[in-house]
């Protein structure tokens, strides 16, 4: 999820991926060089000055171009890393309802999904200066450390508690590890060839997604969760650390062509105090406080406003809290901040904003039609939980098929903004009305699959021109921000989706339920509107399965009329655009 320019600094001969397009992300026309080797628009150097890192070797190592065997092999780490974390991510989630039952605290299972999801959600804003401050090698490095930690913490811990904070660890470092990736394989490719790439080496999602129930199907059958947590503990720093020293290897190598600070600008000519100041600076530690403070706040509030019985009052105070220190953070960056955490005038580009918006749109509408949908397909359609997973992976599957095909597109022609507003968007609106339409019991299950297959091909063409806008709108020295901020804006949009479901599940499901089931059932309502398993403990043709079956379809439609709206907002999110050809976009040299 980021871009970089190339400089040729090595005595051995070098190759770009994709030869054909050594294409550059900044226009250097017009610019000259300052003191530090950055380039700087001669109208603008104050402003642009302070949102550059002065540590930006590291960044430009990693852009100079790579031989052949390096970048190969640093792809085939990447794809391993790729498939291990998937596995890890899949099992996690199906054996944490495990883990809180071990200590007699099932009901403590969204807790501690909500905890992880939260702080992981904002950490990695702090990551991505990590990135560009230290470097690629040593962020992924540190993200590395925590995940293994928390991995370890997860084998060994002896409680509920326990188990939650090591998750938060785990969730930290794994995410961080996966968003470094995607930030090495944007320095690593050209805008051109970006989607594409990034759609290849995420591409074990076809494999995880379907060994993640029997891995731990075998774990629970066998030595436990404790020896799953453990294994993965040795496997992500064993998958991870070669690509470690690659890139640290491979960047000190790089690092030798470019013109190096002198000792008085180093951390070696400051002292203690100074030094301090200078990354607390270079952090824009004000900032990040302020804005990780704030969606922290607000994405919990919109997390426990989905479990029921929670304070909504508290929750719209959390949320108005959260607001209050994003609008400090606004007011910060504009006016304060002396080295801004992200270049205020990126925001006011409407290809990056649209970007953002277009995030959320697709969040929202996913956790709206999607958060009831396998209970709907064993309920209505008489689905086994085997064959309803089946259905629910068919997203998973299609869309990364889709978003290689995208990425190859955007490879051959340059535009991705058509692709998205005339084949993503429409074709999700076009499997939300067909699923709404053929949603019910007297419909074959094929119609939903259909109606799902639709679904999922839009959103791989959605999410690989959602990431390639960005990048093509942003500067070089502002991708890895971005990105953090597109993601950010995809959690929020996650929050957002799954408190509408649960809102609506809550005030129809119920009442639903007790205007269809006969009257001899109206004493089991509470315990059929909140147990799966007493709902398909009828059976199928009864008149109370029936009347079950015919709550599930007003509520589903509900959530499907909602999932559709949202996409008004996507659709114009897409429209404001720029129709940027990836390539006419041309990478400057920083450096001579």
């Amino acid at each position: 999820m980021v871009p970089s320019p190339p400089a040729p600094v090595s005595h051995l001969p070098q190759t770009v991926l994709f030869d054909d397009e050594r294409v550059n992300l900044l226009n250097n026309t017009g610019s000259h060089y300052n003191h530090d080797g950055l380039v700087v628009d001669n109208d603008d150097e104050s402003s642009i000055s302070s949102d550059i890192d002065s540590d930006i070797e590291d960044f430009e190592a990693v852009n100079a171009p790579w031989n052949t065997s390096a970048l190969v092999l640093a792809y085939v780490v990447i794809w391993l890393t790729y498939f291990v974390e998937g596995i890890l991510s899949a099992t996690t989630g199906i054996l944490t309802p495990y883990v809180t039952s071990t200590f007699a605290q099932h009901s403590f299972t969204p807790a501690v999904g909500i905890l992880s999801s939260v702080i992981g959600g904002v950490t990695n804003l702090t990551l991505a200066k990590i990135l560009d401050i230290f470097g690629r090698a040593h962020g992924l490095l540190f993200c590395i450390i925590i995940a293994t930690s928390g991995l370890v913490m997860m084998s060994t811990c002896n409680s509920v508690q326990g188990y939650a904070t090591a998750q938060v660890f785990q969730t930290i470092g794994n995410n961080g590890i996966l968003y470094s990736l995607t930030v090495l394989v944007a320095d690593t490719s050209s805008m051109r060839n970006r989607g594409l790439v990034q759609a290849i080496v995420s591409s074990p999602n076809l494999i995880t997604s379907w060994l993640s129930g029997p891995i731990s199907s075998r774990f629970m059958n066998g030595p436990g969760w404790r020896w799953a947590f453990g294994l993965f503990s040795i496997l992500v720093p064993s998958i991870t650390l070669p690509l470690f020293f690659l890139l640290l290897s491979y960047l000190n190598f790089k690092k030798m062509g470019i013109p190096q600070r002198s000792e008085s600008e180093s951390d070696s000519g400051r002292s203690l105090l100074r030094t301090f100041l200078h990354y607390f600076r270079q952090f824009d530690a004000i900032g990040l406080i302020l804005l990780s403070t704030g969606v922290a706040l607000l994405l919990v509030s919109l997390n426990l406003y989905a479990l029921q019985d929670w304070n909504s009052m508290s929750a719209i105070a959390l949320s108005i809290t959260g607001s209050l220190f994003i609008i400090l953070f606004v007011v910060w960056e504009r006016y304060y901040a002396t080295i801004t955490f992200v270049s205020y005038s990126i925001f006011l580009d409407r290809t990056v904003l649209g970007a953002c918006i277009l995030s959320s749109a697709l969040f929202i509408s996913f956790w709206c039609w999607n958060s009831f949908f396998s209970s709907y397909l064993q309920v209505v359609n008489n689905l086994s939980i085997e064959n309803a997973s089946y259905v629910v992976q068919l997203y998973t599957v299609f869309s990364v098929l889709c978003s290689i095909t995208v990425g190859a597109l955007i490879h051959l022609t340059g535009y991705f903004k058509p692709v998205c507003l005339y084949v993503g968007v429409p074709l999700s609106l076009l499997g939300l009305i067909s699923m709404s339409y053929y949603g019910n019991s007297e419909s074959g299950i094929g119609y939903i699959v259909v109606s799902q297959i639709f679904i999922s091909v839009a959103a791989g063409v959605i999410m690989v021109c959602d990431e390639v806008a960005i990048l093509a709108a942003a500067p070089n020295h502002d991708a890895a921000v971005c990105l953090a901020v597109l993601g950010l804006f995809g959690n929020i949009g996650g929050a957002i989706g799954l408190t509408i479901a649960s809102t609506v599940w809550q005030n129809i499901f119920r009442r639903k339920l007790m205007e269809f089931v006969p009257i001899e059932e109206l004493p089991n309502v509470a315990k059929i509107y909140a147990d799966l398993s007493t709902q398909l403990s009828y059976h199928i043709g009864s008149e109370t399965r029936i009347a079950i079956q015919h709550a599930y379809e007003d509520t589903q439609g509900k959530l499907l009329a909602i999932a559709m709206a949202v996409w008004a907002g996507g659709f114009i999110a897409v429209v404001w655009w720029r129709n940027i050809n990836v390539m006419d976009i041309n990478q400057s040299k920083l450096y001579n």
